[in-house]
């Protein structure tokens, strides 16, 4: 049975039982309230008829219609009834009480069945020495007033105990409605296609009705669902990253293999194994085997940053940080000498930082390097080196015409190219600014990028204590 159902049945016994408590209660005391009546009102009347049973020696005045009155001269143990007495064919529960009252000092009172007449509610008293008064009262009146009670009581209690269920299974339907919605939208999750690469949950279960249990539960089920969602967009949007970066990857070494092919197909001619033509092939070969080495090194290298959390890649030690920009700035004058470089060192002495040297080289190579391929020829470019509240700065900035709005977003996207009409030879891969931006995320810090026209600035924040290599 639904939850509804089995609280409105479990609230129906448990309403029985309680009017059944207060039935058996009421009843009793009832039927103790009318007895007790009965009784001080057979007291009142003995009063009355004792007088007159002292006076003519038995009772003249009548009682109630049903009532019986007899005077007993009791004597050792004998019993004696007066006549004329008003008695009912049974005398013995009467002469019995007068035998009682022999031996007491008290009135008695007591409840006994007369053949023939029914129940009685038994009085005696003493009227003189020797002589007694027993009055009987009927209680049919007293039985039927309970039985009455007890008759509109049953019929009240179930008229009540019906309309208890009957409402209070609307109520209870109407107070789980949100959790009936609530499950009603979880069959709604499993129905839905999870598998699908942008999986998105439409479905929640809102409202304001429940009280303060059901609010906590909707809030808990509603984050749980958003919880869900974002993993869940998380998940297609790594997916799509690495359709995209495996595709990238595939054409990125299509265009190397297909030119070591072509070159080894060209020594099936003649003319290719001349001397001359021999040694230009087997120099293009080198340089293409060359190319694809570095894009596999790269590769290589982003898989396992993306795996730092049970690989280490860096092998860190205390390195000189203003060496280390020194030296990248000589090899970038010497390769690209058509680009003047500019180095500025706000530091008085060396700064010292624990970070893998050649890893840190590789970054400020790339950046340098990007600088120089993005811009035209005589484009300035500077390196500064700065301190901030423990953190070490390098700014490589370039002149040149800058980075649109829309593209700023994707510069650390691997394969990404601003202008997609460059090559590898022209423009790179698109793994540079990846590259270094995972390599100084493996060291603590960060990379930023700011551009307008005529200023583009990678900033490199990297802590004063870095990885602990191995």
């Amino acid at each position: 049975m639904r939850l509804g159902t089995r609280l409105a049945l479990g609230l129906g016994v448990l309403s029985l039982a309680v009017f059944a408590v207060v039935g058996t209660a009421l009843t009793a005391y009832m039927r103790d309230y009318l007895e007790q009546q009965l009784g001080e009102q057979l007291k009142l009347i003995q009063t009355v008829q004792a007088k007159d049973a002292a006076a003519h020696g038995t009772v003249r005045r009548k009682p109630y219609y049903g009532w019986y009155t007899a005077v007993y001269d009791v004597s050792g143990g004998s019993v004696s009834l007066r006549r004329p007495a008003d008695v009912p064919d049974d005398t013995r529960p009467l002469s019995e009480l007068a035998r009682a009252m022999a031996h007491s000092d008290t009135e008695l009172m007591r409840t006994a069945r007369i053949d023939g007449e029914g129940t009685y509610r038994l009085r005696g008293c003493e009227v003189e020495p020797g002589v007694v008064l027993v009055s009987a009262a009927p209680v049919e009146d007293v039985e039927e007033t309970v039985e009455r009670l007890v008759t509109v009581q049953v019929v009240v209690f179930a008229l009540a105990l019906t309309a208890l269920v009957v409402f209070g299974r609307r109520m209870l339907r109407r107070g789980l409605k949100p959790p009936s919605d609530m499950a009603h939208t979880a069959h709604g999750i499993t129905s839905h296609d999870l598998t699908e690469a942008a999986a998105r949950l439409p479905l929640r279960a809102d409202g304001r009705d429940g009280g303060r249990e059901v609010a906590e539960l909707r809030t808990a089920f509603n984050t749980m669902l958003e919880h869900i969602d974002d993993s869940l967009a998380v998940r297609a949007e790594a997916e799509l990253r690495l359709r995209r970066f495996v595709a990238d990857a595939s054409h990125e070494l299509r265009t190397p293999l297909m030119s070591v092919r072509g070159y080894a197909d060209l020594f099936q001619y003649a003319a290719a194994n001349e001397p001359a033509e021999r040694e230009k092939h087997l120099a293009r070969l080198r340089a293409e085997a060359a190319r694809m080495g570095v894009l596999l090194d790269d590769l290589l290298l982003l898989a396992r940053l993306d795996a730092a959390e049970v690989e280490a890649p860096l092998r860190t030690a205390g390195t000189d940080l203003t060496e280390l920009v020194q030296q990248a700035a000589d090899a970038f004058r010497a390769g690209r000498p058509a680009h003047p470089l500019t180095v500025t060192t706000c530091t008085t002495g060396p700064l010292v930082l624990c970070l893998a040297p050649q890893r840190i080289r590789q970054v400020l190579d790339n950046l340098l390097a990007n600088a120089a391929v993005h811009t035209p020829h005589g484009t300035p470019v500077t390196v500064e080196l700065d301190t901030a509240a423990g953190t070490a700065l390098v700014r490589v900035a370039d002149a040149g015409p800058g980075i649109p709005a829309d593209h700023r977003d994707r510069v650390f996207d691997r394969f990404y190219r601003v202008d997609k009409a460059r090559t590898r030879d022209r423009g790179g891969s698109g793994l540079g600014p990846a590259v270094a931006r995972s390599l100084v995320r493996a060291h603590g810090g960060d990379v930023e990028l700011t551009s307008r026209p005529g200023a583009t600035v990678f900033t490199v924040r990297l802590p004063y204590r870095g990885l602990t290599g191995v």
